[in-house]
């Protein structure tokens, strides 16, 4: 197979690089992960989960809880998808610590391929209700109790927890869509004021898929206006060696692994952040966020 290529390598600066893989190691934390089934009226739905009483990271039912949703086809991958989430190092003890106890909730998708190789049945409208379900559900059956109600989101993900915030606000408290630029209409942005809500918007302005001019742009003025907002747009996407992230096979999806950057909180390997208003990266954020808001 021919080696593919991004249209934008001829852009990269001089004496930067191209970083074709995360620095961190996939599969480190999967064995802290619980697998469970989720049966709702006629539907039977996999999740993974992380409690963090189990290794010491608080006990008083105000831990914070983490659901990330993955992307399209990553439901297919077993175990990995764990990892292409986000949520994996967000089990680590490092990242435990800084934010205090952490539940983590992945739910997952019932998809598959057919004979063509297409993927079928990822998230949609449909399975609004029944992942919200299975949310209040785990609070309820496997947790004393949580404090900072948080989701993530990756690529189709991403807009997914976007209509999950829509359709049931009273419930979350922060969502992190990374790779989407379907974000609501203004009367939707209205009620995040309303309801004291955050959104934490995570989008490249190179990103394949949303083209960051065309789809975005327009609505960053808006977005500012929120009284809690955070917007992080960098021009490149990194990965924790300091050079452009790229993944050359199929589709190029240099920028659109945004994820990758998340799940390494932000932080590049020698310590220094790759967002300087975050200097404990997201993990530090997110402790920040509970401590003055929850």
């Amino acid at each position: 197979m021919a080696e593919l290529y991004a249209s934008w390598y001829d852009e990269v600066p001089e004496g930067d690089f191209i970083s074709k893989a995360p620095t961190y190691k996939v599969g480190e934390y999967f064995d802290r992960f619980h697998r469970g089934e989720y049966v709702y009226k006629d539907v039977t739905m996999k999740y993974y989960w992380f409690d963090p009483r189990e290794y010491g990271y608080a006990d008083d039912g105000k831990e914070t809880l983490l659901t990330f949703l993955h992307g399209t086809s990553n439901a297919l991958v077993g175990d990995v998808c764990i990892n292409y989430t986000g949520a994996e190092l967000y089990a680590s003890d490092d990242y435990q610590k800084t934010m205090g106890g952490a539940f983590i909730l992945i739910p997952v998708a019932n998809e598959y391929r057919d004979d063509e190789g297409k993927v079928h049945g990822q998230w949609g409208p449909d399975y609004l209700e029944i992942v919200h379900s299975l949310y209040l559900d785990f609070i309820k059956e496997k947790t004393a109790g949580v404090g900072l109600r948080m989701l993530f989101g990756n690529s189709s993900g991403a807009t997914f927890v976007l209509r999950l915030m829509d359709n049931y606000m009273d419930d979350f408290d922060v969502v992190l869509p990374v790779g989407s630029d379907s974000i609501a209409e203004d009367s939707v942005l209205d009620k995040y004021d309303e309801k004291g809500k955050c959104l934490f918007l995570a989008m490249c302005r190179r990103d394949e898929f949303h083209p960051y001019e065309e789809k975005l742009k327009s609505r960053i003025e808006r977005l500012h206006q929120m009284k809690k907002v955070f917007l992080y747009v960098p021009e490149w996407t990194r990965n924790g060696d300091k050079g452009i992230a790229s993944i050359d096979g199929g589709i190029e999806m240099g920028q659109h692994c945004l994820m990758n950057a998340i799940q390494a909180n932000l932080m590049f390997d020698d310590g220094t952040p790759m967002e300087p208003r975050l200097p404990r990266g997201v993990t530090g954020w997110i402790a920040d966020y509970k401590k003055e808001n929850i």
